[in-house]
């Protein structure tokens, strides 16, 4: 009895082993399943700032460099080098009209050709004027109004009547103005918030930019800082006019004694 199970025991034994011996020879002979096939995605080139660019910076080719983008992510607006191959040395030269930053795909609206004009006219829309006009820290919101920010200009003079009335006049003339400039500088640089300048320049249309000047013969102009939440709708506003929307004249009156010559 006990040789029998002896034998028994010994006979599962090598079946087992047997039994995994063929499972690990199957397993080797068994091929390893195809790996899924990975969906090919299309790609262009796209030029793109290869450092940040400032506004009114001279373009080089340095500045500049072909980028893989995805097909798909690739906006109308974007130059490709399958459609321009040569965009690098066309666009050379070139004067930026809004900053760029570091790997900022570049738009031919950003680019304008000077032809030797200062950068100042390059950046100007069509049909606009640059005008200056001096400021002092208590006429120009203590320092605090930059470039890109807009402004209301406001005019303060003084009315003499004839009956010896003086008056203290002021009126908004100018409403939602662009500044383009404080002084030299067009942009804000190394994180400068404050920018104490003597003179400020504005984007003007023509008969702004008349206004602007015989103000200037009249009285005292003041530039009253807007919100940012309002510099969208300076768009919308009608700049060939002279004045903005919403002129407020405030007049204070005081009695002089008028000694006959």
């Amino acid at each position: 009895m006990k040789a029998a199970r002896i034998v028994v025991l010994g006979v599962a034994v090598v079946a087992g082993g047997l039994a995994a011996l063929m499972a690990g020879r199957q397993a080797e002979v068994q091929p390893p399943p195809a790996p899924e096939p990975v969906a090919k995605l299309d790609t262009t080139e796209v030029l793109v700032a290869k450092s940040d660019i400032g506004l009114g910076q001279s373009v080089s080719a340095s500045d500049v460099q072909w980028q893989i983008w995805p097909v798909a992510a690739a906006g109308p607006y974007f130059i490709q080098r399958n459609n321009k191959p040569n965009a690098i040395e066309e666009f050379s030269g070139s004067i930026a009209r809004a900053p760029m930053v570091a790997g900022e795909p570049i738009r031919e609206a950003k680019l304008i050709k000077a032809n030797g004009s200062g950068f100042m006219a390059a950046i100007l829309p069509s049909g606009m004027r640059a005008v200056s006009t001096e400021i002092s820290p208590e006429t120009g919101a203590g320092g605090f109004i930059l470039p890109n920010d807009h402004v209301d200009v406001l005019l303060s003079r003084r009315e003499r009547e004839a009956s010896g009335l003086e008056n203290f006049v002021s009126e908004t003339i100018l409403s939602n103005i662009r500044v383009l400039a404080i002084d030299q500088m067009v942009e804000e640089k190394n994180g400068q918030k404050v920018v104490v300048g003597k003179t400020a320049t504005l984007e003007l249309g023509p008969r702004q930019a008349e206004a602007l000047a015989l103000s200037r013969q009249l009285g005292t102009l003041s530039l009253a800082l807007r919100s940012i939440a309002d510099g969208s709708k300076a768009a919308t506003e009608d700049k060939s006019q002279p004045r903005g929307t919403g002129i407020n004249t405030v007049r204070f009156g005081v009695t002089t004694t008028v000694t006959p010559k």
